[in-house]
C-alpha cells in the first residue's frame, strides 16, 4: 500500500469522509456541501467505506483534502488502524482528523486523541428535527473551528516562507523584515487563543488577565530577577497559549455543567498534551522567543508544587518557574469569575483559598510574591467589579 504522503502546495478545499455504513456517508456528504464550508465551485465530498480506501483516496488527493471525518469501527481496516497510518507519515501534522463514531469507550476515545485526532464527535441518533439542526450546528462549529487553525498556521507557514526567501535575496531590509515576521506570529497566537476562548464558551478577556498577571508577577517581585524585560513579555506573551489544547476537548466535556467523572477528567487533563503537540507541529515558530515558554506552559501550567498534578507530576523545583506562575493565575482568574458550576469569589476569598492550600500546592516564594502584589492584582479586575 502506497503511503507516500504528498505536501500540498495548494489551497485545500475537500472533506474525506470515511465510514462503512451507506446511509451515514450520503447525509454526511449531503450535510457537509449545503453547511457553508466550501466557497469554491469546485469543492467536493470523497468518501470512502474502510480504512484501506479512504488511505487510497487519500494518496490520490491529498493536495486538495482540507480534513477527514473517520469512523472507528469499520471493515477491512478500521479508523484506529488507519489513522495509526496517518501519523506514522506525519498527515495528522497537516490535515486535521475529526473521528465521528458511536463508540463510547473511553480507551479508544483516548488513544485516537494520542494518535493525532482533532476531535471526537459522537454520532446522535433519533433525533427531532430541531435536535438534528442543532446539532450540525455544533458539529459545524466544532470542525470549523479547527479548520481555521489550520489555514492560520498555513498562511502563517507561506508568509514565512516568502520573508525568508525575501531575507535571502535582501539582507538590507533584515530589520524590517523580523518586524513583519513578529507581527505575523503575534497574529497567529492571537488566532490561536480566540479558536480556545471560543471552544470553551469565554470571552477573550481570561487569556488577557493570565497575560496581565504573569507579567505583574514577573516585572514586579524578585520572581523575574533572572529576566530581562524583553524574556519577560515573551513570557506573558506565551502564557495567552496555556489552555490551547483545550481545542481538542469534545464540547461535552469541555462546556459540561458538572464535576466531570474520573474518564472525562482523565480525557480533559489531555488539553495540556495536545497544547505541547499543537505548538510543536508549528516548527517555523521554533526560532521565535516565545515559543519554549509556550510549550511548556501548556504542558506543566496543571502541575503542582507536591507533585500531585498533571500531566507528568513533576514536583518543586521541577516545575518551570513561569509554568508555577502562569499556573497560580489560571487558578485565581477561574476563582474571581463566574463559571457554570459556581459563583465568582470576591478578591479576598480568592487569595485566602490560594494560600491555605484549597486549590492545591504552590511554591511558597511565589505565594509571599502573590501576596505583594495582590492590590495590583485586584486593580486589574476592576472594571469587572463596576459592571457587576
Amino acid at each position: 500500500m502506497n503511503t507516500q504522503f504528498l505536501n500540498s502546495p495548494t489551497q485545500p478545499d475537500t472533506f474525506l469522509l470515511v465510514d462503512d455504513d451507506d446511509f451515514t456517508r450520503a447525509r454526511l456528504e449531503m450535510r457537509f456541501e449545503s453547511m457553508g464550508f466550501f466557497d469554491a465551485k469546485d469543492a467536493r465530498v470523497l468518501t470512502a467505506s474502510n480504512g484501506k480506501e479512504g488511505v487510497e483516496e487519500l494518496n490520490e488527493n491529498q493536495r486538495e483534502i482540507c480534513a477527514i471525518i473517520l469512523d472507528i469501527n469499520m471493515p477491512v481496516m478500521g479508523g484506529l488502524e488507519m489513522l495509526e497510518i496517518l501519523a506514522k507519515n506525519e498527515v495528522t501534522d497537516k490535515i486535521p482528523v475529526f473521528i465521528l463514531t458511536e463508540e463510547k469507550d473511553y480507551d479508544t476515545i483516548r488513544k485516537a486523541y494520542e494518535l493525532g485526532a482533532m476531535d471526537v464527535i459522537s454520532k446522535q441518533t433519533k433525533q427531532t428535527v430541531e435536535e438534528e439542526e442543532a446539532y450540525w450546528k455544533l458539529i459545524y462549529r466544532r470542525i470549523k473551528s479547527v479548520l481555521e487553525v489550520f489555514a492560520a498556521r498555513n498562511n502563517f507557514e507561506q508568509s514565512v516562507a516568502r520573508q525568508t526567501e525575501k531575507l535571502s535575496e535582501q539582507n538590507i531590509q533584515l530589520e524590517k523584515a523580523f518586524k513583519d515576521l513578529e507581527f505575523m506570529y503575534n497574529g497567529m497566537i492571537e488566532a490561536l487563543a480566540t479558536a480556545t476562548e471560543f471552544r470553551s464558551g469565554e470571552s477573550g478577556e481570561h487569556v488577557r488577565r493570565i497575560h496581565d498577571i504573569t507579567l505583574l508577577l514577573l516585572s514586579e517581585t524578585p520572581l523575574g530577577k533572572d529576566y530581562d524585560a524583553d524574556t519577560i513579555s515573551q513570557i506573558a506573551k506565551a502564557a495567552i497559549l496555556h489552555d490551547v489544547g483545550k481545542i481538542a476537548i469534545e464540547d461535552s466535556i469541555l462546556n459540561f455543567k458538572g464535576r466531570l467523572s474520573p474518564e472525562q477528567m482523565d480525557i480533559m487533563k489531555m488539553h495540556t498534551v495536545h497544547g505541547e503537540r499543537m505548538l510543536k507541529q508549528i516548527p517555523q515558530l521554533a526560532n521565535l522567543p516565545f515559543y519554549g515558554y509556550a510549550r511548556e506552559i501548556a504542558r506543566h501550567h496543571h502541575e503542582r508544587w507536591d507533585g500531585k498534578g498533571y500531566p507528568d507530576q513533576l514536583k518543586g523545583d521541577e516545575i518551570p518557574l513561569y509554568a508555577q506562575i502562569v499556573s497560580v493565575a489560571d487558578v485565581y482568574d477561574a476563582l474571581v469569575s463566574e463559571r457554570v458550576y459556581k459563583p465568582a469569589f470576591p478578591h479576598d476569598k480568592a487569595m485566602e483559598m490560594i494560600t491555605n492550600g484549597e486549590c492545591g500546592s504552590f511554591n511558597p516564594v511565589l505565594l509571599e510574591n502573590l501576596k505583594t502584589v495582590s492590590g495590583k492584582i485586584q486593580k486589574l479586575y476592576a472594571h469587572k467589579e463596576t459592571e457587576a
